[in-house]
């Protein structure tokens, strides 16, 4: 199978490589920074899904149509990214698999001439130079969307990794949008998960900032899907127990993340000096929020912040991170 693979960064390069290894044909697009390393020296992946250096075709644009194609760009770069390579993914299933609330009614704006297929990486992954993921934590990708279409993706991606098809694919975008919360303290203090859910002001943020994206989703008629260890029982235990007990989530999820450094997706942005998701990830929730009339205080300040670090590339210390909350909750 031609498989395309658009925006190869931790989760395309991840997609790749495994594709790659199991003997399909694929070719990869991302930033010309990259592609020399990629080519010179193959996409390196290792980690939880194993080590292994995949040769692949790399270019800014495709140059074949494919036979499936994954966009794994940056939420705020799919629309471009699609327009790019519309002529080769016309009649094409592709497979959007970004953070986010919005990526499925974008990506079929943006490509009305393919099927346009919704998937969450519920697995950790990190670029660490061109053309080198580390997978340091495994785990499924969930996919939605028409059926057939949804069908043929998830055979060709759930013969190299493990693979869950819902037909609620709004909710899975609901719950992982609550897992993502994790990201944003990161890219502020610059320490890792693991570390920001280790002090217990960050983590009583952090669950706070949970609580309001469940409100809001509540709001919103959302039917939460279980995923990663997240039940519905457990979200609505999560808004309506007092935060003593709510932060009890983020350990759990911490606990699952393992002993190596995981950065979150939002800190390597920064770090690369890379605009962030952070306007589709807790800005979503505070768009949303405001819509229907449900504060989001937290989540508000904790954008602000993450666009500070963004501008002046300097990380704010925990207690003052700490303190600026405290100062908008009242």
């Amino acid at each position: 199978m031609r498989v395309g693979v658009i925006g190869v960064g931790a989760i395309g390069g991840t997609i790749a490589s495994l594709l790659a290894r199991a003997g399909h044909s694929v070719e990869v697009t991302g930033h010309a920074r990259h592609l020399g390393g990629i080519a010179e020296r193959g996409l390196r992946l290792s980690g939880a899904f194993g080590d292994y250096t995949a040769r692949v075709a790399a270019s800014e644009r495709l140059t074949v149509a494919p036979d499936l194609a994954f966009v794994t760009t940056k939420a705020q770069d799919a629309g471009a990214a699609l327009a790019d390579n519309a002529a080769r993914l016309r009649g094409v299933p592709v497979v959007i698999v970004q953070n986010g609330l919005e990526s499925v009614v974008n990506a079929r704006l943006a490509s009305a001439r393919s099927d346009i297929v919704g998937g969450l990486a519920l697995y950790a992954a990190s670029l660490v130079s061109p053309g080198e993921i580390v997978v340091t934590t495994d785990g499924s990708t969930y996919l939605g969307g028409d059926l057939l279409p949804t069908l043929y993706a998830s055979r060709a991606l759930g013969a190299v990794m493990p693979v869950t098809v819902t037909d609620n694919f709004e909710g899975a975008q609901w719950t992982k949008l609550i897992v993502n919360h994790v990201n944003a303290l990161p890219a502020i203090t610059g320490l890792s998960v693991q570390d920001v859910i280790a002090r217990r002001d960050l983590r009583l943020l952090m669950t706070e900032s949970m609580r309001e994206a469940v409100r809001v989703g509540r709001a919103s008629g959302v039917r939460f899907e279980p995923l990663q260890g997240l039940s519905r029982p457990l979200l609505s235990l999560l808004e309506s127990a007092p935060p003593s007990i709510g932060q009890m989530l983020p350990l759990l999820m911490r606990r699952r993340m393992g002993r190596r450094p995981n950065p979150g997706s939002t800190l390597q942005s920064i770090r690369r000096g890379q605009p962030t998701e952070i306007d589709y990830l807790n800005g979503a929730i505070v768009r949303r929020g405001a819509a229907l009339g449900v504060p989001t205080p937290v989540s508000s300040e904790i954008v602000r912040m993450v666009h500070e670090v963004e501008a002046s590339a300097t990380f704010i210390a925990p207690t003052a991170v700490v303190e600026r909350a405290r100062s908008v909750r009242g």
